[in-house]
């Protein structure tokens, strides 16, 4: 008898964004004379940069020749890929990162969900409430937690919720955890941490022997010179924290994948004498092992992202979806919306209308302006009586779509 996995049981509903589409796709079938204006999921809409093609055509190209063909690369990635990421993304603001360091990935939703593979079962989880939900559906697929809650929590997670009143920073939590999930630029509420906020949690970790899991895919929407990009600005986080990042958002490669994760060397974990072991060596055991690599043209095109001229084309894609972010909040504001990120991310937080609940809102502007976006409730309890709506959208879609929600 094949026995099954039963915490795959204990997940309350499926995933959020297949819900979200499950939901369009029936109302779409329904109403096929109306077009659907889509700011729900985070996927681009702004095609790959020239320089970007260029080099995707050459790693092609090269193979098509004996003597340029590549078969299996190295699993942690190209050395030349890693090199310039650590000088482009991390020298350059001052965060040392070796390329050794470096583990190129097909996504961050991946590694953000395989992370916890590599440490021990036992372990206690902290996660902002609301937040990307692969945080907390992974660590109940990894036997880590109970049923989820009457109040809609899973037990054995150490939630930790934020609000208008905290200005969605989390609090120190009482109870110790031995892995926390940090967020920022945050998903799903666009706010961004401070140095002196990140000291905090790197403080924390250092005291009590935690690591901090910090999911940073949205950084380079960051537009405050004083908010640092990565958890390595702060002083001594190379001993407590991981650090993941995509180039998906930042360079519109959802659809030819690639990502990669920093795991310092400093960085130990222990074992249950309370020796420390070096956690960069468990992942590189873990990654070797089950993943083979991104393929060679993927990675040669993620190399001139970081080139003079994928970076100038690149800030001007991302300067186009912040002006997006822009005209939403900006019109959001003016209707009377409470709202909240769109700054320094470009996702935008806002309350529902009259306290109506956050699927009831979907519901409304599905129907009656043909809008999508995501509730609240789906990032967890806390999110409950907010909305997301997403700024990877063409300019003409997004002002269509602020008009339509006039009239709702």
């Amino acid at each position: 008898m094949a026995q099954i996995n039963e915490n795959y049981l204990k997940l309350a509903a499926g995933y959020l964004f297949p819900e979200i589409g499950r939901r369009v796709n029936a109302f779409a079938q329904a109403n096929p004379e109306k077009r659907v204006i889509r700011m729900g999921i985070g996927d681009v809409t702004q095609p790959l940069t020239p320089a970007v093609i260029k080099a995707f055509h050459e790693g092609v190209e090269e193979m098509a020749h004996p003597a340029t063909f590549k078969g299996y690369g190295p699993e942690l990635g190209y050395a030349f890929l890693r090199t310039v990421i650590a000088e482009k993304a991390f020298a350059s603001r001052g965060a040392h990162v070796s390329p050794d360091d470096i583990f190129i990935s097909d996504g961050s939703k991946c590694d953000t969900g395989n992370i916890q593979e590599i440490f021990g079962s036992n372990s206690r989880i902290a996660i902002c409430d609301p937040v990307y939900p692969v945080y907390a559906d992974t660590t109940v697929m990894s036997g880590k937690t109970g049923n989820m809650m009457g109040n809609g929590y899973y037990d054995g997670i150490i939630y930790m919720p934020c609000t208008a009143e905290n200005h969605f920073i989390p609090e120190l939590p009482d109870e110790v955890p031995d892995l926390i999930f940090l967020c920022y630029p945050n998903n799903p509420t666009g706010t961004v941490a401070t140095k002196d906020e990140l000291k905090k949690w790197v403080d924390y970790a250092l005291e009590h022997k935690s690591v901090i899991l910090f999911d940073a895919a949205y950084e380079a929407f960051i537009r405050d010179p004083e908010i640092p990009h990565s958890i390595y600005e702060i002083e001594n986080a190379e001993k407590v924290a991981i650090e993941f990042r995509s180039l998906s958002k930042t360079a519109g490669f959802t659809g030819t994948r690639l990502a990669y994760t920093i795991i310092p060397s400093a960085l130990m974990g222990y074992d249950s004498q309370g020796n420390a072991i070096p956690v960069k060596k468990l992942w590189d055991r873990r990654h070797s092992t089950k993943f083979n690599g991104v393929s060679y043209p993927v990675q040669k095109a993620a190399a001139a992202v970081f080139s003079e001229e994928g970076q100038k084309e690149t800030q001007a894609v991302i300067d186009y979806y912040m002006e997006n972010a822009a005209i939403i909040k900006k019109s959001l504001t003016t209707l009377g919306y409470e709202v909240y990120g769109g700054e320094n991310a470009p996702y935008i937080w806002t309350g529902t209308p009259g306290g109506m609940k956050s699927w009831e809102f979907f519901d409304l502007l599905l129907t009656r302006a043909n809008v999508v976006g995501t509730p609240g409730s789906g990032f967890g309890p806390a999110g409950e009586g907010y909305f997301r709506f997403s700024a990877f959208a063409d300019r003409e879609n997004v002002l269509e779509a602020m008009e339509r929600i006039k009239t709702v």
